[in-house]
């Protein structure tokens, strides 16, 4: 199970935020720093304190025990043990929902109407926002992909230009890498290569996919659009990946992937080979020509199907 250690360390939330995200008082959190040292934010050049994502969920888990009715002071003496002994708590459920928080549907809309517009900064603001009292899953699930297929829908009706389309794609495509590079990657654990079949141009869905796995604890590798199969099966010789999952959202694109499956099972030692995509979840016929793991129509349920292949 994933630990408050696999969380990014670089300092990227004020105290406001922080405090949203936990549901700790300000005030409450500055004596348990002052008295405790639960965690040491960073500083701004204008004094500012700055707390990293492993801070929050430390936070968290020290509210958790505190909720549950251990006295805050054992619970430090607790983390210190930990700490000392080079070991870190499981990473705590998802941030509870905070109260002043806006829906995730409101931060959907807010994104779109900003890239709609190319006005960056106001699409920084409203991700920023959404990232600070949302965990990845929901920013992606609830926030990312409706405002992708909001683009994709106006952009198909001809409200949409396509430099527009481009540059909100971009956008979101950038913000996510970000969040995909700065979760640490877990080498001991099983290999992962994600990506796009060969000619399939939209990887955002595999993008968001991957980050996820990876924040489950797997070692994953992104691949990234239009995975030439050959090559890829070069890769896989060398690298032995556990899992490989690709995604198709045309008929073409996925009769390819019917093909690589077929290859990828005369591979000693043979990956599991799981699929997904738009071309599956519309077309339930092609599902039963592709030799692999139907991973779901969802993220969540290609989440649960990972785990059910590679922790069973």
């Amino acid at each position: 199970m994933p630990t408050l250690a696999d969380l990014p360390d670089s300092p990227k939330y004020r105290i406001a935020s922080v405090c949203a995200q936990t549901g700790i008082e300000p005030v409450t959190l500055r004596a348990w720093e002052r008295r405790y040292a639960l965690v040491r934010p960073r500083r701004t050049v204008s004094n500012y304190r700055l707390y990293s994502e492993r801070d929050v969920a430390l936070l968290r888990w020290v509210k958790q025990q505190v909720d549950a009715g251990s006295p805050v002071s054992r619970v430090a003496a607790d983390w210190q043990v930990l700490h000392k002994a080079g070991r870190w708590p499981d990473l705590p459920p998802s941030a509870p929902s905070v109260a002043n928080a806006e829906p995730p549907s409101a931060y959907a809309a807010r994104l779109f109407c900003a890239l709609r517009a190319h006005d960056e900064r106001a699409a920084c603001e409203a991700f920023d926002e959404a990232c600070a009292v949302l965990d990845v899953a929901a920013l992606c699930t609830e926030v990312v992909s409706p405002c992708l297929v909001r683009v994709g829908d106006e952009w198909a009706r001809g409200n949409l230009r396509i430099a527009t389309e481009h540059f909100a794609s971009n956008y979101l495509r950038g913000r996510l890498i970000t969040l995909f590079l700065s979760t640490p990657l877990r080498r001991n654990k099983a290999r992962v290569l994600v990506g796009s079949a060969a000619g399939e141009l939209h990887d955002i869905g595999s993008l968001m996919f991957a980050l996820l796995l990876r924040r489950d604890g797997y070692h994953v590798e992104f691949l990234g659009a239009d995975v030439h199969h050959d090559d890829l099966l070069v890769y896989v010789r060398e690298t032995r990946p556990a899992l490989v999952c690709l995604s198709a959202n045309s008929r073409e694109t996925a009769l390819d992937l019917a093909r690589l499956g077929g290859r990828l099972q005369g591979l000693r030692p043979q990956p599991k080979f799981g699929f997904g995509g738009a071309a599956f979840s519309q077309g339930r016929q092609l599902q039963a020509a592709v030799p692999g793991i139907y991973l779901g129509d969802t993220i969540d349920q290609a989440r649960t199907a990972v785990r059910r292949l590679l922790d069973s």
